[in-house]
Formats: C-alpha cells, structure tokens, sequence
C-alpha cells in the first residue's frame, strides 16, 4: 500500500502530524480478563454513567425524557424487525413494509396531514428537506427562517441550502415567538415557504394561523417542525393551512441514547407528494387478490435516474419508525392526550414555583408553553446546574450567562419538581 501511494515508511505516512502529538511507545491495555471479570469490569464502568432511570432530567432541548411502554421494547427485540433492511423485495418483505405503512398511517393523522414518507433521520435533516421542497415546489429561492426554531435545526438547514442555490432570510422574534409583523415586511414573491417551529425552542407556542395567512397571500408555503407529543393536546398542522410538517419522534417511544440516534417525521398535502424525499410504501393486493404491501414511491431514484432525483436521502431509521408505530399504537389518543396534559400540567406547576423564588423569573412571562421554558437565574446557569448536579438532577440546558431552558414532560414527579426548587432557592 506505501508503494502505491508513493511513500517509502509509516512514518512518513503520519508526518503531517506534529511530532509531540504523536504516541510513542506502548499503549497502557490491562492483561486480558476472563469473561466473569470483564462483566463486573465493564459494569463498573457503566456505573460511573448518569441515566434518567436513576435521577430525574429537567434536560430537553429537542430530546425528551418521556415514558417508553415495554411492548415498544418486546416489538423492536423480534429479530424479523432488527435485523431486516430496506425492503426492496416485497415477496420477502411483507411485515416490514406493512410496519413502516402504519407509521406512515398514524403519523399523517397525528399531524392531520394528508400523506407521511417512511421516516427521515431526525427533525433537522427533514426540515432541510422541507426547505428544498418547498423551494421545488414554488420555484422561488428564497426561506424565511423565524429565530425561535431549534439553533441546531437552524444549522442543519443552513449546510443544505448552501450548496443549492437557496437564501436563507432569518426573521426575528418578539418575546419568545415570531415576529408577525416582520414575517409580514419580509415576504415577497421571492420567498418560497416560512419555516417555524411551535412549540418553538424555548417551549412556546406560536401564532400558526396567522403565519399561515401571511404565506398564502404572499403565495409561499409554510413548513412547520411540530413536537408530535403536543399534538395530544394542540391542533394538529394540517388544521390550520401548513403545508409540509415534520418533526422529532425521538418522544414516541425512542429512548435517550445520549442525544441520538432520533427519527425524523416527514408529511405534506396529497398534491405534494410526487415532490416528497424518502420513500412512501403504499397497500395493494396480490396475484391472488390477497392484501399486500409495496414500495410506491422513491423520489431518490439514484439507482435508476439519479439526474432526476428530488432528494438524495436513500434511507429511513426504520427500527425507530416501528418504535413509535407500536407507541402510538399502545397509548392511542386518550394516552397521547394524557401525556401532553401531566408534560403541560407539570410544566406550568414547576414555571410557577420558581418564578415564586426571589431572583428567579420567566424569560417570557406572556407567552403560552407546552413542557419546556426559559428562566432567568440570580446566580450563573453553571452555578444552577452544578448544585442540582450536586442533588442528583440534571439540570437545563444553558441559554445564556443566566438563563436556561427547563423541560418537564410527564416522567417527573411534583417531588422532583420540589426538589428542583428547593435547589434554586438556596443559591
């Protein structure tokens, strides 16, 4: 192989690397360990790991501590489901494509949308899709990208739309939501879709309806990112005039996995759907008349004409999509709804106790949240965080010098929250 690439030693391989960076020497590996060992060994180490199941977490910030029933786990462990990949045969396929059918079907009434695709990596990557369809779809080169949506989402989008020739314009916010009268002196016939995100970052809820408005008479589109947990209580997008809705469905039925992997959700009105990225399964019947599923659409189409794909995304995180079919599946409507009313009730009590705390106060004390938001501190966040560390809680997630973000979803108890409070009062 050195002679290949023209270079005669090993070390000559790595001389770019400064000379005090490089190891030398020996690496520090302990003698190998019987099988006994090495489990005690490795549990140890697993110990020194915090995890939700033994403190509580106030942390969210797009990834949410909420309960995960244990037939999602009995499901995902069959070995037909984790093992399997792409379904491109269907004759060998039928449970996996008729899984990911009913994701595709329970998510498009969650978000009363028209269509849903087969799942995409996470809420980011699907909102940058979104932001090229709609750009397909209008013609138009221009996004309005409102401040209030997720910082990481904001660059995912930023990375995409950068190599294929669409602006991004950002639009301010006014006490934590969009700024209706900016969105409305932005607009132009340049823009092809606002996107937002309600809840948004710091929890709160947005003006969707009047967003809505102002992209139809500009002739844009209007893609929203949605926690579908709050769709137990909220309307749902296709409620009120959004045109291409995704979202993070980490919260239905996926566990932490610090911070990753998630699922990204992805829907859009029925005349769209020749423009959706992934993939879409669809059901028919057999030779024999018998029900059967298969792939319907591919909009990638690198395998067979790559110059005319829509979207290069070639996968799903179909383990995750099945996740939440049987979460959805398990809970139904009433315990969805259940779930976002103890995350709101329990939220709004925690916002209320701290805000009683002199020095403490919420960042937006008129807007409306769902489970998450943002506090104002009397001592730094860092400060916040180390004595609630110091208590067994994971904290927030900092937003500034002293401020920082609080979710509450329906896991903590009013014992946490006290907790929690008590915490801060002392500082």
């Amino acid at each position: 192989m050195l002679a290949a690439i023209g270079i005669g030693s090993i070390d000559e391989l790595f001389s770019q690397i400064p000379n005090q960076n490089q190891f030398r020497g020996e690496l520090d590996i302990p003698s190998a360990m019987d099988n006994l060992s090495l489990g005690k060994h490795m549990s140890r180490l697993a110990r020194l790991n915090a995890d939700c199941e033994s403190q509580p977490t106030f942390l969210g910030a797009g990834v949410y501590d909420h309960y995960v029933p244990p037939t999602v786990g009995a499901i995902l462990g069959r070995s037909e489901f984790y093992t399997s990949y792409t379904p491109y045969q269907p004759e060998v396929s039928q449970g996996v494509l008729q899984s990911i059918y009913e994701f595709q079907t329970l998510i498009g009434e969650l978000f009363g949308m028209d269509v849903a695709n087969a799942s995409m990596y996470d809420c980011a990557t699907a909102l940058a899709e979104a932001a090229i369809m709609a750009s397909d779809i209008t013609g138009r080169k221009r996004v309005l990208l409102v401040d209030t949506v997720h910082p990481s989402y904001c660059d995912v989008v930023a990375t995409y739309l950068r190599h294929v020739g669409i602006e991004i314009k950002r639009v301010p916010s006014l006490e934590g939501a969009a700024d209706l009268a900016a969105i409305e002196n932005t607009l132009g016939d340049s823009d092809a879709a606002i996107l937002v995100q309600h809840p948004n970052f710091y929890g709160n809820l947005e003006h969707m309806s009047q967003i809505s408005s102002l992209a139809r008479t500009a002739g844009a589109l209007v893609v929203e990112a949605v926690d579908p947990i709050s769709l137990g209580l909220l309307q749902p997008p296709g409620y009120y005039g959004v045109d291409i809705a995704v979202g993070e469905g980490q919260s239905l039925g996926c566990p932490l996995g610090f911070g990753g992997p998630q699922l990204g959700l992805f829907s859009c009105k029925q005349e769209y759907i020749r423009r959706l990225p992934g993939r879409v399964v669809g059901e028919t019947k057999d030779l024999e008349g018998r029900r059967a599923f298969v792939m319907t659409l591919r909009t990638r189409e690198q395998d067979i004409r790559r110059e005319r794909a829509t979207s290069n995304i070639c996968t799903n995180v179909a383990l995750y999509a099945l996740a939440a079919t049987v979460y959805l599946a398990t809970m139904g409507k009433t315990g969805v709804r259940q779930v976002a009313e103890l995350s709101t009730r329990k939220a709004h009590y925690a916002a209320s106790q701290i805000q009683a705390i002199a020095g403490y106060s919420l960042t937006y004390p008129n807007a409306s949240f769902f489970k998450e938001f943002s506090i104002e501190t009397r001592v730094s966040a860092d400060q916040v965080n180390e004595a609630l560390w110091n208590e067994g809680i994971m904290g927030g997630y900092k937003l500034g010098e002293r401020s920082m973000l609080l979710a509450v979803t329906e896991m903590r108890t009013r014992e946490e929250i006290d907790l929690l409070t008590r915490t801060l009062a002392r500082l």
